[in-house]
């Protein structure tokens, strides 16, 4: 008889990203923020088949996009055999109903695709606890929409279908669940805090900026050690601590999480205490990616971030890695041979603003050496005014 064999590989899904152009932002920024939205989906396992974008004054109450957009997407979903629709903003539970009613597929949201891509990068029992609590949070406001199915049970005494007392009964769950959650990273938290103080009179750097832009590949570079660095998106999510001696000076250097726009209040809640490690930082290292073309952008949203979390106003060294990457852009749209150039951009009131700053290629090590001189002599300076007696030493 003949053998037979079957494929056990996880299939692909195919996938459609959806945005709306509003007034407060341009075409361009729209297709940036698909283009970052796509690079989550590539990071969660998925394939983008196509994008669609809609220009409105907002979002609509019942379906996010207008009934015309709706019934283009569901005509190449039919014909193209697609898997899943994203929506690059949070939607509602009854939005989600609606929609899914309509194209009859799985459909995510921005904030339910960061929370499976953290659910999957969790190594640490800190980082696995505050991604459920985050998810059971999102969960909760949408158990409604789960049991939809149960609607058509009749009412009245006696006849009270199982769909009311089956969705309090999960309300009550997750409820139960989300305090003994917070309750465990209560107690990991006050672990964390003696592992902190047991670290001494060490100054602390804290590695902190957009995802991707090469925190880890940094924290390697200083620290000799091997951290996970991956061209993804949230390739770190767990705080790594290692000590480093740049000279005859050692310091603690933790990598963090990579920031992002549209990060989901309730994940930023869940993780603060993963970012204490910022908040009780000495110094913070802001990476930035110079080849990105929206770094701008990008550096406003840590910078709100650092805000949120009230780190805001600690001593900042701003690196502009990966200098290799860079490409010249026009200074002028209407005169696009104007091109400023990387030399241009040292000058710029951009590279000013963010001083002291430092241009480097962590991947092909150019400049590191002015890099580690520089976090010398600002770790060097905290160090010798918190600890006057230690100045021979170094």
């Amino acid at each position: 008889m003949k053998q037979k064999f079957y494929d056990t590989a996880v299939k692909q899904e195919r996938a459609v990203l959806v945005g709306v152009i509003t007034p407060d932002q341009t075409a361009e920024q729209s297709k940036e923020y698909l283009d970052e939205l796509e690079f989550l989906a590539m990071t969660a396992g998925a394939k983008t088949e196509a994008m669609f974008t809609q220009k409105m004054q907002r979002p609509e109450r019942a379906t996010f996009v207008g009934t015309g957009k709706l019934e283009e997407i569901k005509a190449y979903i039919d014909s193209e055999e697609i898997d899943m629709v994203i929506f690059d903003d949070g939607l509602s539970p009854s939005q989600l109903r609606n929609i899914e009613n309509e194209l009859k597929v799985k459909i995510l949201d921005r904030n339910n695709l960061i929370l499976d891509i953290f659910a999957a990068r969790a190594q640490t029992a800190q980082a696995r606890t505050q991604v459920e609590l985050a998810q059971l949070q999102y969960l909760l406001p949408r158990l409604t929409r789960m049991w939809t199915h149960l609607e058509r049970q009749k009412g009245g005494i006696g006849m009270r279908g199982p769909g009311e007392s089956q969705i309090e009964t999960d309300r009550r769950i997750i409820l139960t669940k989300i305090s003994l959650l917070k309750e465990k990273l209560k107690l990991i938290d006050r672990q964390n805090e003696t592992q902190r103080k047991n670290r001494g009179q060490l100054i602390r750097v804290a590695l902190v900026g957009y995802t991707n832009v090469g925190k880890s590949t940094i924290m390697n570079m200083l620290s000799k050690s091997d951290v996970f660095a991956e061209n993804k998106l949230f390739a770190t999510l767990d705080t790594t601590v290692r000590k480093v001696v740049i000279e005859n000076l050692p310091f603690l250097l933790s990598d963090t999480v990579g920031f992002i726009r549209k990060l989901p209040h309730h994940l930023v809640e869940c993780f603060k205490s993963t970012l204490d490690e910022v908040r009780e930082a000495d110094i913070l290292i802001h990476v930035v990616d110079v080849s990105h073309p929206n770094f701008e952008d990008q550096i406003r949203t840590v910078n709100e971030t650092l805000k949120e979390l009230g780190a805001i106003n600690k001593p900042v060294i701003t690196v502009f890695n990966k200098i290799d990457a860079y490409k010249p852009v026009a200074i002028d749209p209407e005169e696009p041979e104007l091109k400023m150039t990387l030399q241009d951009f040292k000058q710029s009131w951009m590279a000013k603003n963010n001083s002291p700053a430092i241009f480097i290629s962590a991947l092909n090590k150019e400049n590191v050496d002015e890099f580690r001189a520089l976090l010398y002599d600002r770790t060097k300076a905290i160090h010798t005014q918190r600890y006057p007696y230690d100045n021979l030493l170094y």
